[in-house]
């Protein structure tokens, strides 16, 4: 596979991370303004629900599970990057490369076989919430941790392609 090929393959996939990214921000804002909601009904109103209160936490579990293949593309997870810093653009090519082929792959891998019983246990079930007046999708919600999980898979090879763009560049960077 020729460099372009590489790039544009990376490039194509990072667009999908960073549409589902850009939904996850906008629960942000829902978010916000739901808890705003919720805090002002029973505060000054005294009224609350289950279903309402419930959707906070599907909205904070859809935001950080949706937002992380996003994060990954724009380098926002946290890491140690005394050594990494300093490194020249095909030395951190190498790094990432090797990050994602024997970090980030092999465990985005076991956690989506890993969760696959969870998962499809709770839609067999159609499981819902346990309170009585709660949301009855939590098997929904439960969908989104192998979906975060592929699209973690997804931004992980689009890494890897573009450090082996990187690394196969007629730049010399060393």
């Amino acid at each position: 596979m020729s460099e372009s090929a590489l790039k544009s393959l990376s490039l194509r996939i990072d667009r999908i991370s960073e549409l589902v990214g850009n939904a996850a921000a906008w629960m942000a804002l829902a978010l916000v303004l739901l808890t705003f909601s919720i805090v002002m009904l029973r505060y000054l109103f005294q009224l609350g629900w289950i279903a309402m209160q419930e959707s906070i936490l599907y909205l904070h579990a859809s935001l950080f599970l949706l937002g992380a293949a996003y994060t990954l593309k724009i380098d926002g997870h946290v890491r140690v990057d005394i050594f990494y810093r300093g490194f020249s653009a095909k030395q951190k090519a190498l790094v990432d490369l090797l990050g994602s082929l024997l970090l980030l792959l092999p465990v985005c891998s076991f956690l989506l076989w890993a969760s696959w019983d969870y998962v499809s246990i709770a839609w067999s079930i159609h499981e819902g919430s346990q309170e009585s007046g709660g949301l009855p999708y939590v098997y929904l919600l439960k969908t989104l941790i192998p979906v975060a999980i592929l699209l973690l898979i997804l931004q992980g090879i689009s890494q890897a392609l573009s450090s082996l763009s990187t690394l196969a560049s007629d730049k010399s960077d060393n």
